[in-house]
């Protein structure tokens, strides 16, 4: 007796959601990211007006200057949504804890020069507090900006911060003997050393403003593409050309996100550049109005990492900088 199996094909009748065909066009199926981001801004029936700023909506696009048509635009070309960043943010972690273990199973940091050990005390455990204002702003855009794919992505931002926060902390603990008396030493900095103060001011004026896109630019482009590469990348080949690896395995998850976040700060700033030459002028206005202040803030601690080198140092970082603004469509900075 032969037996023959056979299959059919059922096609389904509809392959998404309606207001998604409206998007992607009909007879297309959507990704899980666009199901999970697109049109879930709220735009009407809201109950009240918030009292301390009752001229608004709860939800309005005239919460900042730049003007786009959808603000659904404003997309993550990581496609991240709860699942896959949850997913990917494990593997991370699951790395750190191994590179942690290693650090101190082998005491790396207790064969590490007292010169470098004093750099880290001095210019990375501030850093704490400066990603406790990157995770402040970030929570920011993402509770007044506006489209669920930017403030979805921001809230995931907001909460990497917090995490390079406790990386932070958990290298200098490392770094002390498991000694907390190191955190008290970086608050102190933080709050009287004359060489964190215009990073400290910078810091505390960016939390108060109120353009969300502005504060995008200012924290997430500006800020970040000086910060991040001079403590994660030039100060990591500083200590990594001792010999010593302790501060390369503490810091592995730091370069790894800025390089995957850099994407999605990117994308969101070059569509609302490119939407409109309103846009464009706005950003590099914003730019050449915040540069100045971001230059000060980490011109001493540049110094301080790197003594005669800091020219050099200083210059590599605005080259990349600037490489990024010409990819973005505005003005390159002195």
């Amino acid at each position: 007796m032969s037996i023959d199996i056979k299959t059919a094909n059922i096609e389904p009748v509809r392959l998404t959601f309606d207001h998604l065909e409206a998007r992607i066009g009909k007879g297309k199926s959507a990704t899980r990211y666009q199901e999970a981001v697109h049109d879930f801004q709220m735009t009407q029936n809201f109950h009240y007006r918030p009292t301390w700023e009752p001229e608004m909506e709860l939800f309005d696009v005239r919460r900042t200057k730049i003007q786009l048509d959808d603000f659904d635009a404003l997309t993550d070309p990581r496609q991240y949504y709860y699942g896959p960043y949850t997913i990917q943010r494990a593997k991370q972690q699951d790395n750190a804890d191994s590179n942690f273990a290693l650090i101190e199973k082998r005491k790396l940091f207790a064969t590490m020069s007292g010169e470098w050990t004093d750099k880290i005390r001095r210019l990375i455990v501030p850093l704490r507090h400066v990603e406790w204002g990157a995770n402040t702003n970030n929570t920011y855009l993402s509770g007044y900006g506006y489209g669920a794919p930017f403030t979805s992505a921001a809230l995931m931002h907001a909460m990497d911060r917090l995490g390079i926060a406790q990386y932070l902390t958990r290298l200098a603990l490392a770094v002390n003997g498991q000694d907390p008396v190191i955190l008290d030493e970086g608050k102190a900095l933080w709050l009287d050393d004359p060489l964190w103060q215009p990073l400290r001011r910078l810091v505390e004026d960016a939390m108060v403003q109120k353009d969300w896109f502005e504060l995008h630019v200012l924290q997430n482009l500006l800020q970040d593409s000086q910060l991040v590469p001079l403590a994660f990348v030039h100060f990591d080949e500083a200590v990594g050309a001792t010999g010593n690896v302790a501060f390369t395995l503490g810091t592995e998850f730091m370069r790894e996100w800025f390089n995957e976040s850099s994407r999605w700060v990117d994308a969101t700033i070059k569509t609302a550049s490119s939407a409109k030459p309103e846009n464009r002028q706005l950003l590099n206005d914003w730019v050449a109005l915040w540069w100045p202040r971001v230059q000060e803030a980490v011109a001493p601690l540049v110094l301080a990492a790197f003594g005669a080198e800091a020219s050099a140092v200083s210059g590599a970082l605005t080259a990349a900088l600037n490489l990024r603004l010409g990819k973005l469509g505005l003005e390159a900075v002195a």
